[in-house]
């Protein structure tokens, strides 16, 4: 029966917005330390010890491995953390780490604030080494994106159901993906993203290239705006969904304006694309003037008077940043990178490092707006918590370059 299984429910729903996930004081800390008591099993001596990934689902309130051949596959009812360990230098034995959470837009706001908390507590475990990302579905770092050659992100979740990509659809049911690179180095590589959509005619926007999964039939559409490569990785999506399925799909191939677009346009009930309103800046960091982007700005987070303070400090340089307190750094109008990083000095107290993250998020939200390039902070931008001497040095560079 629907009530004896706890996930048949309609938990509420995380909110991109919601600042409150830090959780320090808060009844969801509360309760998270009820379900998990003193120590966090999930946080064994196998954890972090080698270079490799490492991926956790949150399941209500716990911490629950997630199968290595789902690795690079999300659902967007759920919350993971993902841990990247690798060494810095091939020369040493030092681990380093990168660690994540990422929230699915249909998550919960218990599972959300469960994998931010869980995340602290790992860093914990790692004895405070690891730099950590918040990542919001659809804003994802390209730190985060170069983990997995081929980043897939499904509907559903724990709270409702989930399926495999390569499972057939039902009989009258589509299922739509759009499918694009994402540049996630200076040296020009980049990895696959496979999102799907609502399977509708709103979700048809010009630039990218599009899988329409009609279970016997699979149907690609390449719009005029995407590159060669796009079109090629995505041909190699397509054949590999229908060579999971034992090629029992027939696999047709539509450009946009060429014979035949129509039909998979009319599927939708579009009749054209709809036009892009969010392209990606085009930005050359050779040759652009510093004028252009809008410099570092500089908060500080500290409880020497006792009751904690969050104060403005005006432009970001390296040398204001002081071992005692934690600081915010707002480097979202970056056209390449938009970020806001949390930087925590190593003599910080332990409540500073704890409010870090929630005080970057209510900053976050205080001063959203229209997103890069606009007045106001993308609320779905990336945040990064630097500690104090393991800093990476994609920080490193802009707090010693101003941008």
């Amino acid at each position: 029966m629907a009530e004896d299984n706890p996930y048949l429910t309609n938990p509420t729903k995380y909110n991109i917005a919601d600042s409150n996930i830090a959780l320090l004081g808060s009844d969801l800390e509360k309760r998270v330390r009820e379900q998990a008591g003193d120590r966090e099993p999930a946080w064994n001596d196998q954890v972090g010890v080698k270079p490799g990934i490492q991926i956790w689902r949150i399941e209500k309130f716990s911490v629950v491995q997630w199968p290595k051949e789902r690795y690079g596959t999300f659902y967007a009812g759920d919350s993971y953390i993902v841990l990247r360990t690798y060494k810095k230098h091939k020369d040493t034995d030092a681990l380093s780490y990168d660690l994540h959470f990422w929230l699915g837009e249909e998550t919960s706001q218990d599972e959300a604030g469960t994998a931010a908390y869980k995340t602290v507590e790992l860093d914990d475990h790692l004895k405070g080494v690891a730099v950590q990302y918040r990542e919001i579905q659809s804003h994802e770092s390209t730190r985060f994106l170069s983990h997995f050659s081929r980043f897939t992100v499904l509907a559903g979740g724990i709270s409702s159901g989930f399926r495999t990509v390569v499972d057939l659809p039902e009989p009258d049911v589509l299922r739509l993906y759009r499918v694009s690179l994402v540049k996630v180095s200076d040296r020009g590589s980049s990895n696959l993203v496979v999102r799907e959509v609502k399977a509708e005619k709103e979700s048809l926007v010009a630039g990218d290239v599009y899988v329409l999964d009609k279970g016997p039939k699979i149907w690609q559409l390449n719009t005029k705006a995407s590159v060669g490569q796009e079109k090629f990785k995505a041909a190699e999506f397509v054949r590999w969904l229908s060579g999971k399925r034992g090629s029992s799909s027939e696999v047709v191939v539509y450009d946009e304006g060429g014979p035949g677009a129509g039909r998979f346009l009319s599927e939708l009930g579009a009749t054209e694309l709809q036009p892009n309103l969010h392209p990606q800046p085009n930005w050359d960091p050779d040759t652009a003037r510093s004028s252009e982007v809008p410099p570092l700005t500089l908060y500080r987070l500290s409880d020497d008077l006792g009751a904690l303070a969050f104060d403005s400090l005006g432009p970001a340089t390296a040398s204001a940043l002081s071992t005692e307190d934690a600081f915010i750094i707002d480097n979202a109008a970056s056209p390449t990178r938009p970020t806001v990083y949390v930087w925590i000095g190593a003599q910080s107290s332990h409540v500073e490092k704890r409010m870090a993250m929630q005080y970057a998020q209510e900053y976050v939200w205080g001063h959203g707006g229209s997103g890069v390039g606009g007045n106001g902070v993308d609320k779905g931008v990336s945040i990064v918590v630097e500690r104090e001497g393991y800093e990476e040095e994609e920080f490193e560079k802009i707090m010693s370059s101003g941008l």
